[in-house]
């Protein structure tokens, strides 16, 4: 039984059978508690209103006829007797005296108290109750009334109908166990069709989809788990498109490097180009290093965690630092850099982490600027947040291309080679790392006039 939908099906079946049981015993329970008691205070009443018609001394013959007319249309059985030992003539089935009258009851009757009794007698096959009514006078018992009735069973009250009952149960448990299990198979089909789906998931086919019926809880699943599908296929076939084009990335460089240096070993470049060649091989050895940096840092960025500690950075000092690095850069293109800083702000960051996000951006400012034009790095306060800008005078980006600039190895410009154009991962580093620090960005661009990137990074929060 390790079928969910069979233990839910057991369940309620058993909590049928529990119920069906449990009106039968409630039915026992309020049998005996109002049709036995009822029959049993109906009794009392009854001898204790015929006991009146004593008027004391000897039981009289007159009496007991007055007690029998009564017997005659009552629905009940009652007798007069002088002795208790005269009921055995009486009553239709054998009494045992020493039982019915014992020492303790005779002191109740002679005390005038009623006696009711309960017991099993073979000649009706059942239960019979009695009440017996002393008739005493100067605390003497000179007769008695006994007044019995044979209880009838559950079984009888019901009469046939008890068979019909309980045939009705036996058929209602089944055909509510057949109900409940098609129901529980109806409601767990779209958690099989999940099952089966997230199976496929497993051994890698992420196309797999389910059908989405209902909007309650299971619906909601479906769609919660189709959503999850998708963007595992999304994330699968960027995976492999990234890798497809670190591949091909790395390929070129380690192409040159390889070819090169196997032409320079067997003496296959004259001696006036080695010196040419040489530089080409270091210069793809460089472009391959900074590639594979720049897809270290990639992928530490986006395996970032919240668990990295931000401390309290003055901003100004980071940036006069960029522009110290950068500077080598800037002057080989005769590019004037300004800087518009407010040195009060002091933002939440990773010192490294923010010298990254401004390099990377500085470099791009620098490749697609043209000589003797200026970039503008600012920052300054607005509200609760840093504004850092970067504005440079180069050659824009397409507005078709804006959507795409943060994707991994994009380029605006596709005419460009990898060692003049960068690796396209630039501002996929800008990106997550903005995202590490709580922060946003967004570009500004005009073709032939420049862009401008902006980052809100929140100011650290005042004490």
């Amino acid at each position: 039984m390790t079928k969910l939908s069979t233990r839910i099906w057991v369940i309620i079946v058993a909590f049928l059978a529990i119920t069906v049981v449990f009106m039968y015993v409630l039915t026992n329970f309020l049998y005996e508690g109002l049709y036995v008691k009822d029959a049993e205070n109906s009794m009392v009443e009854i001898g204790e209103k015929l006991s009146t018609m004593y008027d004391g001394g000897k039981v009289t013959d007159d009496f007991i006829n007055k007690i029998d007319h009564y017997n005659s249309y009552s629905n009940v059985n009652v007798f007069a007797v002088r002795n208790p030992r005269e009921l055995s003539a009486c009553v239709p089935f054998d009494i045992d005296y020493d039982t019915l009258i014992g020492p303790d009851e005779r002191e109740q009757l002679l005390k005038g108290k009623t006696i009711t009794k309960k017991g099993y007698e073979k000649r009706f096959d059942r239960q019979v109750i009695s009440a017996i009514i002393p008739l005493t006078d100067h605390n003497r018992l000179e007769g008695i009334i006994y007044i019995y009735f044979p209880l009838a069973k559950i079984t009888e009250m019901a009469s046939k109908e008890v068979l019909i009952l309980l045939g009705s149960a036996v058929i209602f448990i089944f055909l509510i166990g057949i109900g409940v299990f098609k129901g529980i198979k109806h409601i767990m089909k779209p958690l099989k069709d999940l099952q089966n789906a997230a199976e496929k998931m497993a051994v890698g086919d992420y196309e797999t989809r389910v059908e989405v019926n209902s909007k309650n809880e299971i619906g909601q699943l479906a769609q919660t788990f189709n959503k999850m599908a998708t963007s595992i296929q999304q994330e699968d076939e960027e995976q492999k498109l990234f890798l497809a084009t670190v591949s091909h990335e790395l390929r070129t460089p380690i192409s040159y490097v390889k070819g090169y240096g196997e032409a320079l070993e067997h003496g296959y470049i004259e001696e006036s180009q080695r010196q040419e060649t040489l530089a080409l091989i270091v210069r793809e050895a460089n472009r391959l290093e900074k590639l594979t940096n720049e897809l270290l840092q990639l992928s530490r960025a986006v395996n970032q965690t919240d668990t990295v500690t931000l401390y309290p950075l003055p901003l100004a000092e980071t940036m006069r630092e960029v522009v110290h690095i950068t500077e080598q850069q800037v002057n080989q293109k005769a590019i004037t850099l300004r800087t518009d800083i407010d040195e009060e702000i002091i933002i939440n960051a990773d010192e490294e982490k923010v010298q990254q996000i401004l390099i990377n951006l500085l470099e791009n400012a620098l490749r697609y600027s043209e000589e003797k034009t200026e970039i503008i790095m600012s920052a300054k306060r607005e509200g609760n947040l840093a504004i850092l800008t970067i504005q440079d005078h180069g050659i824009g980006i397409p507005e078709e291309d804006m959507p795409h600039i943060a994707e991994r190895f994009y380029r605006v410009n596709k005419a460009r080679s990898r060692s003049d154009g960068g690796s396209g991962l630039g501002l996929s580093i800008v990106d997550q790392l903005v995202k590490y620090h709580k922060g946003t960005w967004h570009i500004t661009s005009e073709l032939g006039i420049g862009t401008i990137v902006t980052i809100q990074i929140p100011l650290i929060e005042e004490l």
